[in-house]
């Protein structure tokens, strides 16, 4: 399999091109495995994250399989074989996006804050549950995508304030919907990407736990940043 070294580092945009037009013009055809993600990043010399994370968008293309520990295997020959109705949802909605991206840093981040301030010790009990499940359902799509919701309808919750709630229940279907077409787009199946999700998550309801509404407010918006990363890639 022919691979051209990269010239700038990490740029795995230039990997999944080089990957995909193999695939698509049949020097590697269907059935057949890539190399492993430690010859493939060694070949095209970028680090092992790097490499994961053009598989991930290959896979989410719908031109390999990635099976734990059984690396990477071929499933698409052809453009028309390809199906993204997730990638094609974020790029025609775009501004939708952008705009319930806005409209969740501009709530959940003062919503972090409040329940840092007004949760009761039930409160925390309960939001402490959902990060122990978060941890238990990293690897699980439908788990996590679960697990996200009712950490965010929580933190609304431990507000104390109906409106707020109103508010973030306004925009939960829609905000269901970009958490699970954001993680079908980055892939469950990247570890690396579902830890940090939760890490996240556990830093926001430490700050809560400990009643700090700043460290909870930063570490919101250190997370919608993330999100935002994420999906920006794809619109």
């Amino acid at each position: 399999m022919e691979i051209t070294r990269l010239a700038k580092r990490n740029h795995y945009e230039e990997i999944i091109e080089q990957l995909k037009r193999l695939i698509l013009d049949g020097r590697v055809k269907v059935g057949e495995k890539l190399p492993s993600t430690k010859e493939l990043s060694e070949r095209f010399g970028v680090g092992r994250s790097t490499m994961r994370e053009a598989l991930s968008a290959l896979k989410a293309m719908g031109l390999i399989e990635i099976r734990q520990g059984g690396g990477c295997t071929v499933i698409a020959s052809s453009v028309m074989e390809v199906e993204m109705p997730e990638l094609s949802s974020l790029r025609m909605n775009r501004s939708t996006v952008l705009e319930l991206i806005e409209a969740r840093k501009a709530l959940e981040v003062s919503n972090a804050a409040l329940a840092a301030e007004k949760a009761t010790a039930e409160d925390k009990q309960k939001l402490q549950a959902i990060v122990v499940e978060m941890e238990r359902s990293i690897g699980d799509d439908q788990a996590g995508e679960r697990t996200d919701l009712e950490f965010h309808l929580m933190l609304a919750q431990a507000t104390h304030n109906s409106v707020l709630v109103r508010l973030f229940e306004s925009i939960a279907e829609q905000m269901e919907r970009a958490i699970q077409q954001t993680r079908r787009v980055e892939l469950y199946a990247n570890r690396s990407v579902s830890e940090q999700l939760y890490q996240e998550h556990l830093s926001i309801s430490e700050a809560v736990q400990q009643g700090q509404p700043d460290q909870a407010s930063q570490a919101m918006r250190t997370h919608l940043q993330h999100v935002e990363s994420i999906l920006t890639k794809y619109i």
